[in-house]
């Protein structure tokens, strides 16, 4: 079993290792500024080109960030992103009304499953987020009408020049941390919330400069 971490130790799944080389924006072969944490491995760049910060209102991708933001603690975001197939496969589709139902026996199963982060706090938190979200659901008619209160329904589009501005956390994502935490649910601290808002589109944190600002913008 991989030995990871607590969320304490987690960072926004975007942001680079402060230490390295990554710049604030990076020219690529196809002359687009990108968001210079996107660096040039390919699977990165189709996330930072391609989802990251648009905004999602789809119940199941909302639980599947949820899932992956989690896991991702501790780790680096490019880990979690090769291991998403395997995540789909493992958590049916993301489908939480599957994943709600999920008992001992399965859970066992997935920490058998070397695609995943064989974590058993991780994958037995995805189970309760699973349960939790149907909860959230019934009480508010859906996960994105629940979500989307803690920016008032609509996407904070930030103005950042440089990676070292973007925080790792902001009232909102606290808010958001403490309300999800008292409705039961895991791996979900304050940092956790943030990136997972970045990744929703909830906050629009594509840096000046980068193409995809204005991109994300309009929709």
């Amino acid at each position: 079993m991989e030995n990871t971490p607590t969320e304490r130790r987690a960072r926004p799944a975007p942001r680079p290792d402060p230490h390295g080389p990554a710049r604030a924006l990076e020219a690529a072969p196809d002359r687009r500024r990108r968001c210079g944490w996107a660096g040039g491995d390919a699977l990165y760049v189709a996330y930072h080109d391609r989802e990251w910060g648009v905004p999602v209102h789809d119940d199941r991708t909302l639980f599947e960030f949820l899932v992956l933001e989690g896991a991702q603690a501790g780790l680096s975001w490019i880990t979690i992103l090769r291991k998403r197939a395997a995540y789909r496969a493992a958590f049916a589709g993301f489908d939480p009304e599957v994943v709600a139902r999920f008992d001992a026996r399965r859970v066992r199963a997935l920490l058998r499953d070397p695609g995943i982060v064989r974590n058993r706090a991780k994958v037995e938190a995805a189970v309760a987020n699973a349960r939790a979200s149907l909860e959230v659901r019934r009480e508010f008619g859906s996960f994105d009408a629940y979500i989307w209160r803690f920016t008032d329904g609509r996407p904070r589009r930030n103005a950042w020049e440089t990676l070292r501005q973007v925080p790792a956390e902001t009232r909102e994502s606290k808010a958001m941390s403490r309300d999800l935490k008292a409705r039961g649910f895991r791996f979900v601290g304050p940092t956790i919330c943030y990136a997972h808002m970045q990744a929703t589109g909830m906050v629009n944190d594509h840096l000046v400069g980068c193409y995809r600002r204005r991109e994300v913008g309009r929709r």
